[in-house]
């Protein structure tokens, strides 16, 4: 039986088994597998070897992979193949974030439980309840449905499990570049992403680069007496204010010159989509206290937030900014500022024509140096890929939508390696919501994410496999 075929009872086994499903998700949450905190080392090994087994009873040939930090598990599951169906590598993360502050959860936070929201919305309420582990297990949940009706996979498919994706991720890279030959396959698959609601479904289909650096600009050699020198001597604070306050026209254009190359506008079905929707700074910036969006004028708010490229002064120190009055002309002054990049925009380009531009409108007496923290290309899925349609269609049949296509305004760095040393593009499908409370707490995750999203997955691999 072809998975397509065996699509309905798949389903039906996914809906039968739902109650079980939730006490294997529970049992993964658990496990306190803190990554960033080292009193937590033998509980993130605990959800290593528990991810391990998990996988390894449907038929996964698993190993737990050591790095200079936590664990890798890793699976490899032959599945099904007509010598079309694509070879996926599913990547998703075993670790949590801290719990602090503790007295502000309800109830533990590694005591996974089902709550009822005012709105009657069931949810599922612990740390890691949607940041990885409800959305690590959705997927997991639907090939032990293949597997449990076919006997077999859908399609041959590779799990990489990681533990430090809530510290840097930082052995995740090297790892994913020492075995390359072993983990390429003709398509990537994540579910750490979001749907536009809860009622939409979303395929996010790029993420945005980074680029972030700090200035240092220094005059004179000490701080001054603004009394005896004010007037007379260059004031860093000023000039570097006047610099970076240029770095934006009146429109909210970026003015860095070449700084748009490589930016492309969207596709018009894209755009008729995003028009569509109900994002308004009403609805999007009243939350924070705010009223009118300070983008580039004429771009809707959800490209201003996700698919234009920024710049944004992060941070900017100097002088005296103590308790009462200190009458100072700084001799330094300091900022950080990054570019969220998109598109073909090159972070060693943007970089260079930052630094560029802040050279080229220093005034005698000041001096500057440059610090880099971050460098990222931006991630895109591209629209005609076959995947993707295959991808809208199936979440469309689960979740009676159109499946949108969203680009997100942050990073997911493992993504672009996924890209760079691999060579394969990456399909980003999640079920999470604005309300998950992810980092805080009483995460939580809605019991529809997990049951449709676990079925949305069993669609999405059928379609695949088809």
């Amino acid at each position: 039986m072809n998975p397509s075929q065996a699509l309905p009872a798949v389903l039906e086994k996914i809906d039968a088994d739902l109650e079980q499903s939730l006490a294997r998700l529970f049992d993964f949450l658990r496990i306190q597998s803190i990554s960033t905190d080292p009193a937590y080392k033998d509980q993130c090994r605990t959800a290593a070897e528990h991810v391990a087994k998990d996988l390894s009873g449907i038929g996964f040939a698993t190993s737990i992979r050591p790095t200079a930090g936590h664990p890798i598990v890793v699976g490899k599951g032959d599945g099904a193949s007509n010598g079309k169906s694509p070879r996926v590598l599913f990547y998703g993360h075993y670790d949590v974030q801290p719990v602090d502050p503790l007295e502000l959860w309800e109830t533990p936070p590694f005591a996974p439980r089902i709550a009822t929201l005012p709105d009657g919305r069931k949810i599922i309420v612990a740390r890691g309840a949607c940041d990885d582990k409800g959305q690590v297990m959705t997927f997991v949940e639907a090939c032990r449905a293949f597997k449990a009706i076919t006997g077999q996979l859908p399609l041959p498919i590779t799990m990489m499990i990681e533990g430090e994706e809530e510290c840097g991720s930082n052995h995740l890279f090297g790892f994913v570049k020492d075995n390359a030959g072993e983990l390429k396959a003709d398509l990537a698959l994540v579910c750490d992403t979001s749907m536009w609601d809860s009622a939409t479904p979303m395929v996010t289909t790029s993420l945005r680069g980074l680029v972030y650096e700090e200035v240092r600009l220094t005059c004179a050699d000490r701080d001054l007496h603004s009394g005896l020198f004010g007037g007379a001597a260059q004031n860093p604070l000023r000039v570097l204010s006047r610099i970076l306050a240029a770095m934006h026209d009146d429109n909210g254009r970026v003015t860095i010159p070449g700084f748009y190359d490589g930016v492309k506008d969207l596709p018009p079905d894209v755009m008729a989509d995003l028009k569509g929707l109900d994002l308004t700074p009403e609805n999007f910036l009243a939350d924070v206290g705010l009223k009118v969006p300070a983008g580039e004028k004429g771009r809707l708010l959800i490209e201003q937030i996700a698919t234009r490229p920024t710049a944004e002064i992060n941070g900017m120190i100097g002088g005296y900014t103590g308790e009462g009055a200190k009458t100072v002309i700084p001799g330094q002054a300091t900022a950080k500022v990054s570019f969220r990049l998109v598109g073909a925009q090159d972070p060693d380009k943007i970089r260079e024509a930052f630094r560029a531009f802040v050279c080229a409108r220093l005034p005698a007496d000041a001096k500057v140096e440059f610090q880099s923290f971050a460098g990222a290309s931006a991630i895109d899925l591209p629209f005609d890929n076959p995947a993707l349609a295959k991808t809208r269609a199936a979440l469309a049949a689960e979740w009676g939508k159109k499946a949108l296509t969203i680009g997100e305004g942050g990073s997911i760095p493992i993504v672009g390696d996924f890209k760079r040393v691999l060579g394969m593009d990456t399909i980003m499908v999640g079920f999470a919501l604005d309300d998950d409370r992810v980092h805080s707490p009483n995460e939580k995750y809605d019991l529809t994410s997990f049951h449709k999203g676990t079925r949305s997955w069993a669609r999405i691999l059928a379609a695949l496999a088809g």
